[in-house]
């Protein structure tokens, strides 16, 4: 199971640390992903760090969020610094043991979700 937190309503340029707790299967074997939602938009990848430790960020937030995980407490953070309105989205974190790098940024790829966590940053 994976339990989205963090979110909340900030001004635009506030920061926000989303955290996503993983309970059951190997952590350490997961590929951990963050997406996104906004209204009336398609899901959209944002960051991902693999059970290696390597990361990969969506082209608008590179610079502006860093992903991390803590393998001895499962869990998994997306500091976002900079936040701009377009970063207002609900945001799921997705986790599998089985992602290859070619489908790291699709979400059909991925097995386990959370259930999501909005950020509203107002302009």
């Amino acid at each position: 199971q994976l339990q989205a937190s963090g979110g909340g309503f900030v001004q635009a340029g506030d920061s926000l640390r989303l955290t996503c707790a993983v309970s059951g299967g190997t952590f350490r074997s997961y590929t951990v992903a963050w997406f996104r939602q906004a209204p009336g938009k398609e899901r959209e990848f944002v960051s991902a760090i693999r059970y290696s430790g390597s990361t990969h960020y969506k082209d608008s937030v590179k610079g502006r969020f860093t992903i991390s995980r803590d393998n001895a407490k499962n869990t998994v953070y997306l500091q976002m610094n900079s936040l701009k309105s377009e970063d207002t989205a609900t945001y799921y974190c997705a986790a599998d043991s089985r992602i290859i790098l070619s489908s790291l940024t699709t979400g059909g790829a991925y097995d386990y979700w959370g259930q999501g966590t909005l950020v509203t940053v107002s302009s």
